[in-house]
């Protein structure tokens, strides 16, 4: 028929290269990183908190307690250098519940990058943002006069490197489970304070009962702290006392439960994304 319009078919959506999708990832990490420099109460507190604790909690315990073969103010240390990174790094993840509330995670999604590229983007955002604070006990720990040398540093930032991909691997897989904040915010407190006393973060854990080690054993923060413990203390006498596992025994089950963890939090997130 003359002076009939055709419909015309959309262009299908381009496919973005390597190079676009790793820049699309920096962007989302650079967001966080920004969010985290214009939010000075999270900043103070998340710099301070582990310093203070390291200071109280490691003096009282040094001084009250006694370990053989463990001085027990750079054991708490090096556990809280771990829970501190793993812990920052997880929780930021809280992020993505607060981005769909506000629908930017809609506009994420209808960009053309990968579902991967976008909590890629989020997980690299949060790993950053927790090494601040890792550098700040660093520094602190020096102050406190704990032996730390540039080897140990050395050794210690690759083992913290792979702590904050696996902490905000485990918290893309526990948002992605969950439906909104304030349902993160009630279950968040439970899911980590168990993990802090039987991860052995601030206290040796070799001789729990067997119902808590079969917990322990389960508990993700327990590798990522006897990792930087590893890392640490390396071949010294006080490794047989402060370290529970081979470390490459350690840094294969981090590595294999963080790529597990974060595709089946991938899946899990992108599906119910689409169901919105």
């Amino acid at each position: 028929m003359s002076g009939a319009t055709v419909p015309t078919q959309a262009a299908p959506m381009r496919k973005l290269t390597l190079r676009q999708e790793a820049a699309a990832a920096a962007a989302i990490a650079a967001r966080d990183v920004t969010k985290l420099i214009r939010d000075p109460i999270r900043l103070i507190g998340g710099l301070v908190f582990p310093a203070l604790f390291i200071a109280v909690l490691g003096g009282a315990f040094a001084s009250n307690f006694k370990t053989p073969g463990i001085d027990l103010l750079p054991f708490i240390f090096a556990g809280q250098l771990a829970q501190g990174v793993w812990q920052s790094a997880a929780l930021g993840l809280i992020s993505l519940l607060e981005d769909r509330e506000n629908d930017f995670s809609q506009e994420i999604f209808v960009a053309p990058i990968g579902r991967r590229t976008i909590l890629a983007g989020k997980i690299l955002g949060e790993s950053l943002v927790a090494f601040p604070q890792a550098f700040t006990v660093m520094a602190f720990g020096v102050v406190l006069g704990i032996p730390l040398t540039f080897a140990q540093v050395f050794a210690i930032i690759p083992a913290l490197i792979l702590v904050a991909l696996f902490g905000a691997s485990f918290g893309a897989l526990i948002v992605s489970l969950l439906p909104n904040q304030r349902s993160a915010n009630l279950l968040f407190p439970f899911v980590f304070l168990p993990q802090f006393f039987l991860a052995g973060s601030f206290n040796p854990i070799k001789n729990l009962p067997w119902y808590l080690d079969i917990v322990s054993h389960i508990a993700p923060l327990r590798y990522a702290v006897d990792l930087v413990r590893s890392a640490y203390y390396g071949n010294s006498e006080a490794a047989a006392f402060a370290v529970l596992a081979d470390p490459a025994f350690t840094v294969t089950l981090i590595v294999i439960t963080t790529f597990v963890m974060l595709s089946i939090g991938t899946l899990l997130f992108v599906r119910s994304e689409r169901n919105r």
